[in-house]
């Protein structure tokens, strides 16, 4: 099981250097995708439901045309933990 402790400042920044597209806002690490159409957001979304589900761990999803603009934090931690950056990288794994 992936650690759920909060991360320390560098620890942040380490793991966000090897995950490519993802940053930082505020408490959460966030990520834009581009599809063709509305409804190729519509299957990524559903791909990313999935997969997130599967891993008990629920982003917020912001859809807008062609884009989908995802962020990951553990609200009860109140920050980033290694659970945001392994299901970072289970998200750009498809």
């Amino acid at each position: 099981m992936v650690s759920r402790s909060r991360l320390t400042e560098d620890q942040i920044a380490e793991r966000l250097a090897a995950a490519p597209g993802w940053s930082r806002s505020d408490e959460s690490i966030t990520k834009t995708y581009e599809a063709p159409s509305f409804m190729d957001d519509i299957a990524f979304v559903r791909d990313v439901a999935e997969v997130t589900e599967s891993r008990n761990h629920h982003p917020d999803i912001d859809i807008r045309y062609n884009r989908v603009t995802l962020a990951l934090l553990t609200h009860y931690q109140g920050g980033q933990t290694a659970w945001e950056f392994d299901v970072a990288k289970a998200i750009d794994a498809f």
